[in-house]
């Protein structure tokens, strides 16, 4: 038996990345839910460690589905009741069904539902792993100057392989996520081609590290960043002429937004759908606490905030009843912003005139090349991954 989070019993611990970690949600919720809420915030590898290894430290789990592999696989979460989520019918079906959802590797809908023999499954069951709550397209932006054009359409994958960027190239340090990154830029260079992108065999993973050794040898990749914070002050400093990007790193970048620009990849995007989960452990008298918080995450007010970080909400509907009609044509319609759009943090997100890189949000979906994804060779990619990080920080591959 697993030991049940008796701790805090008036406060709801909720274990999470700073993607969903913001202040003002915490606060609103605290506010409209009448109880406190305690954020553990911590990096992604972090998060998924913790929460496999001790359900009894938290009793709500904010993360990806790609993660799930290693949580459930733990038993660190329990099914969760369809007949409590209020807003399920009103949901966007991209996470909900496999039809709806393009592009190859771990689909949200392949481990949504919990199967009677209590495996994930695409198959529809009254109880599921994960409430999907925010996703977005991610891809990366590049220096207008360095590639001679300000055009987010005209921009490859392939780009971070271009020799015009060698030696200030950025990557994400996650192996769900840079490693795609990665395999997109090769596939898109024609350096090699994969059976599966989505889910990579042993041999098409070291020969794809046999690719990335060579290039780090030489000098091609400046850096690795972890979370938006640093990806940002990159940008600032001009340190990269590409990187990896994820929307909020966008926003306050001051004079350098006159110079980067965020990708809209000819290849598609590199889609990730996040979501909230409860522990196995969590404790009988914060049960509905925890679905009331859930349900809550999903009213439209927590989506609004997303929004302006440059996340799409699972009940966009919701949504737009919390954002002035300029925020939501700019950030989910994708249209010229009629003015000035700030994020939470009162940063410039958009000056007037700008768009939305990529257009509205139901042509972005149709447009994913892969999910974030915990393939079957994982544990294999993430120690190549970590030694070629390594590498590009200066130690041996």
């Amino acid at each position: 038996m697993r030991p049940v989070n008796t701790d805090k019993s008036d406060t709801l611990v909720v274990l999470g990345t700073k993607v969903t970690h913001l202040d003002c949600v915490k606060q609103q919720a605290c506010k409209d839910l009448g109880f406190e809420i305690e954020f553990q915030t911590v990096d992604f590898q972090s998060c998924q460690v913790m929460a496999a290894r001790d359900p009894s430290s938290f009793d709500v789990y904010e993360q990806c589905f790609h993660n799930l592999d290693v949580v459930w696989y733990w038993n660190a979460l329990q099914p969760i009741d369809l007949n409590r989520i209020d807003r399920w019918d009103q949901m966007i079906n991209l996470p909900k069904t496999i039809k709806d959802a393009t592009g190859v590797g771990d689909v949200p809908a392949k481990k949504l539902y919990v199967q009677e023999n209590g495996v994930l499954g695409s198959h529809p069951t009254g109880h599921i792993s994960m409430v999907p709550t925010l996703f977005n397209f991610d891809s990366f932006c590049f220096d207008t100057e360095v590639f001679g054009t300000n055009n987010p359409s005209e921009a490859s994958w392939g780009w971070f392989l271009d020799e015009r960027a060698a030696g200030r190239v950025g990557i994400v340090d996650e192996s769900a996520i840079g490693f795609f990154d990665l395999s997109l830029a090769i596939s898109a260079q024609g350096l090699m081609s994969f059976d599966d992108l989505g889910n990579m065999n042993v041999r098409e993973i070291k020969e794809m590290f046999n690719i990335l050794k060579r290039l780090a040898s030489k000098g091609h990749f400046t850096t690795s960043w972890i979370d938006a914070v640093d990806a940002q002050k990159l940008l600032i400093d001009q340190a990269v002429a590409l990187q990896s990007i994820w929307t909020p790193a966008m926003a306050g970048i001051g004079h350098a937004a006159s110079r980067f620009v965020e990708a809209d990849p000819k290849e598609g995007y590199r889609a990730w759908f996040g979501g909230t989960s409860l522990s196995s452990a969590l404790a009988p008298e914060k049960n509905e606490m925890a679905y009331r918080y859930i349900n809550w995450l999903l009213d439209g007010g927590a989506g609004a905030a997303m929004a302006r970080q440059g996340y799409y909400s699972a009940v966009p509907d919701q949504v737009r009843k919390h954002l002035a009609d300029h925020e939501w044509r700019y950030w989910y319609l994708g249209d010229a912003a009629e003015q000035d759009v700030f994020n939470n943090s009162n940063q410039l997100a958009a000056p007037a005139g700008a768009r939305r890189s990529g257009g509205p949000m139901v042509e972005k979906a149709e447009r994913i090349a892969v999910w974030n994804s915990v393939i079957d060779e994982y544990n294999f990619a993430t120690r190549g991954w970590k030694r070629f990080i390594h590498s590009i920080d200066g130690q041996p591959m």
